[in-house]
């Protein structure tokens, strides 16, 4: 009988596992350091909304009122980034071009009568029952990822790197939802998108000559966009107030005045949470939002902007981890593309709060008040965490 007993061992090994095997193998597996980031960043910016929200966005009647909203989005949030992170990863790479689709109908969406609205100058938002609101380009950031990583990993015959055609495939499929963003004046969301996609396309192996001309051709465009009148004055002014904060004090560099004031008036500790007389006397716009690091520099100080800036630290560095690890093209672009996605958007959110990046009205990844955005954050996290999972499995 002895000599059966290997083969039945190699049977038994062979066998599928059971959901509980395969639950327990999907928890032990998951990237735990970049979770705990995650979580902790969006704990952390829960408390910094809801001290920005008590003067002016809360009721009167229940100063958590804000607050109570913003988790109900972290929650739904929540429950996307673990539903992505169990998809399959043939299905998700196979279903990719349904979903490109569905997100540029969706971010048509705002420019129909009744159904969009403007916020700021920018016709990107659709009003939803309830009080609520959608941004479609937020997930378009993610399908966008998804359509280039699928379209610069096929490999044709003995090709070892994408051509010169994959290339142009790819950046069509960029330039198409990024036309339509240009056209609803969201600056900060097409500068994130070109973002994406140049770091898709340096790291899909393409030659250098391509990606520097696609550097080039980037910086072209704006310089372009801003002398043929593409961009509004509003946005122009936003992008160069930085420059020289003192030169237009009452409109464009106000935001940035204001919370540079916030932030150098905070010191080390801080005034203490919901102290902040910036903060607190609204003073500062938009701080639930777009300038949500002055209410961690003001209230907490040098050691409150620093360790939350230490947390997204953290998130970045294991989704690079994640990305070198990868064992295949197109989960190392996925990867790549989130990295640039939230490496981008939280250097501009900051240094336009410090006053050395252009104000461009994005929110900070994981802090800010905002549904859709906190949404698409956090299945970024879930990408992130699919790509390790696919990983870790297909080893030896």
């Amino acid at each position: 009988m002895s000599r059966y007993q290997p083969a039945e061992a190699t049977l038994r090994t062979a066998l599928p596992a059971s959901p509980r095997q395969r639950g327990a193998t999907y928890w032990r597996e998951l990237d735990w350091i970049l979770l705990a980031g995650a979580l902790g960043v969006t704990a952390f910016g829960a408390v910094l909304v809801w001290s920005a929200s008590r003067a002016d966005m809360a009721l009167e009647s229940d100063p958590q009122s804000y607050l109570k909203r913003h988790l109900i989005n972290v929650a739904v949030a929540l429950v996307l980034g673990f539903v992505v992170s169990r998809l399959n990863y043939r299905w998700l790479r196979a279903y990719t071009p349904v979903l490109y689709g569905a997100s540029l109908f969706m971010l048509i969406l705002p420019f129909v009568p009744g159904i969009g609205t403007s916020v700021a100058g920018a016709r990107s938002w659709i009003d939803l029952p309830i009080g609520f609101t959608l941004q479609p380009s937020e997930f378009v950031k993610i399908t966008l990822i998804l359509m280039m990583s699928a379209v610069l990993s096929e490999k044709r015959d003995a090709e070892t790197a994408p051509g010169a055609r994959d290339v142009l495939v790819a950046l069509g499929l960029a330039a198409l939802p990024i036309a339509i963003v240009l056209v609803q004046n969201d600056t900060g969301t097409i500068l994130i998108m070109a973002s994406i996609a140049m770091a898709i396309v340096a790291v899909s192996g393409a030659s250098t000559r391509l990606v520097l001309g696609l550097i080039g051709g980037g910086i072209l465009s704006v310089l372009v966009a801003i002398q043929v009148g593409v961009l509004q004055d509003y946005q122009v002014a936003r992008l160069t107030s930085f420059l020289d904060p003192t030169a237009d004090a009452g409109s464009a560099s106000f935001n940035a005045n204001q919370a540079r004031i916030a932030i150098g008036g905070g010191g080390l500790t801080g005034y203490g949470l919901f102290e902040g007389p910036q903060t607190q006397g609204k003073f500062v716009p938009v701080n639930e939002s777009d300038f949500i690091f002055t209410v961690a520099g003001e209230e907490l100080g040098f050691v409150g902007g620093a360790l939350l800036i230490v947390l997204l630290g953290v998130i970045l560095w294991r989704a690079l981890h994640i990305a070198l690890r990868a064992d295949d093209l197109y989960g190392r672009l996925l990867a790549t593309g989130v990295v640039a996605w939230l490496g981008f958007q939280m250097f501009e959110n900051i240094g336009m709060s410090l006053g050395i990046m252009p104000i461009t009205g994005i929110p900070l990844p994981f802090v800010s008040a905002g549904g859709t955005s906190m949404m698409a954050t956090w299945v970024a996290v879930g990408l992130l965490e699919n790509v390790r999972l696919h990983s870790m499995r297909s080893q030896p």
